[in-house]
């Protein structure tokens, strides 16, 4: 199978931080998402940080039936997707959200980080979930962090994620194997924002349900702020690697100052239920280039979870030797077998 050929400039996305700093309640769909596989952001509003006086937002979700026997949440009828849409929030907003049940399966959306009741937890075990064709309200809060008997309590702010807890299972099994899950961002006042964001989910031997060479291929301009969010699913170990690429292990990603004892890495463990997101300068002290992603258990990665991080010009245009390595990539044997060999385009290769 040989990749088409790239295309022209990338459209700029639509700027995350007008969205975010907007006051405007609504649902935006920045650009460069839209073709990965995760298009609708929910836009947070005016709570930044705002503690218990923060916004409450509300907002329809579809789960639906997709080609291959997938299974996907949308922010639309006919518009869901595996993974779903971003969903973000302020530390201190409430989110209400309607599910729409449109499957003849029963299902749920249950979310991790974020503070909910027993008929919001989003399980049968509560039960608090969707018959087919049924619609039902689920209702998320958040808080800043807070002081109580001299000791501080956790805030909200984090990177989350959002899945089905009921089909097929009491523990939503059917669902998450068939694609129902999403990432969930809680972001604390003064957190930069970033111009691309990009989900990645490790769901046992695949990468958003799918493996090498149809893995997604994320896309920004060098110099750029990017955003990943990781998320595990399923049954299996994995580890997450960006080549040349590099980030501070804390909650954001990025170092506070020149004395955050936080360690800088470039691959962390990803396993069953856990998620983490980071943020990086696109090309960031390497260059533009076709860089690799990929689980760092070997066989997995030679089992084809792996993918592309591709980092073009400044002006969009592509940089050289990459489509030579996303042809590779796309060509060789397993597909991502070539794109090892071939190395990356840019002037490191890790």
């Amino acid at each position: 199978m040989t990749a088409p050929a790239a295309p022209g400039p990338l459209r700029r996305a639509i700027s995350r931080r007008s969205m975010m700093r907007g006051a405007a309640l609504g649902v935006v769909a920045p650009a460069a998402a839209a073709a990965i596989g995760a298009p609708a952001v929910a836009n947070p509003g005016k709570g930044q940080g705002a503690g218990q006086g923060g916004e409450t937002r509300r907002i329809t979700m579809y789960a639906e039936k997709l080609p291959g026997g997938m299974v996907g949440y949308g922010l639309a009828p006919g518009k869901a997707t595996v993974p779903g849409p971003v969903l973000e929030m302020w530390e201190g907003d409430t989110l209400e959200i309607e599910l729409v049940n449109t499957t003849d399966q029963r299902l749920s959306i249950h979310p991790h980080g974020v503070l909910y009741s027993t008929d919001s937890d989003g399980s049968p075990f509560n039960a608090s979930f969707n018959e087919p064709g049924e619609t039902r309200t689920y209702v998320w809060r958040s808080r800043a962090p807070f002081r109580s008997d001299g000791l501080w309590m956790p805030g909200s702010a984090g990177y989350w994620h959002y899945h089905d807890h009921a089909m097929g299972t009491d523990h939503g099994t059917g669902g998450l194997r068939a694609g129902l899950y999403g990432a969930l961002v809680v972001r604390r006042k003064g957190d930069p924002l970033p111009d691309r964001q990009f989900t990645v989910v490790f769901n046992d031997m695949t990468i958003n349900n799918k493996v090498a060479p149809d893995t997604p291929m994320f896309e920004a301009n060098l110099g750029e702020r990017v955003e990943f969010i990781a998320i595990g699913h399923g049954n299996t170990f994995h580890t997450f690697h960006l080549h040349a690429h590099r980030w501070a292990n804390n909650r954001t990603g990025i170092l506070e100052g020149p004395n955050d004892p936080s360690q800088v890495i470039d691959n962390r463990d990803l396993n069953p239920g856990d998620s983490f997101g980071f943020q990086v300068l696109a090309g960031e002290g390497v260059g533009p280039g076709a860089w690799m992603y990929h689980c760092h258990v070997q066989f997995h990665s030679d089992g084809g979870m792996a993918g592309i991080f591709l980092v073009r010009n400044a002006d969009g245009s592509l940089p050289e030797g990459a489509q030579e390595a996303i042809d590779g990539f796309h060509g060789g044997a397993h597909g991502h077998h070539a794109a090892g060999d071939a190395g990356s385009a840019g002037p490191t290769h890790e």
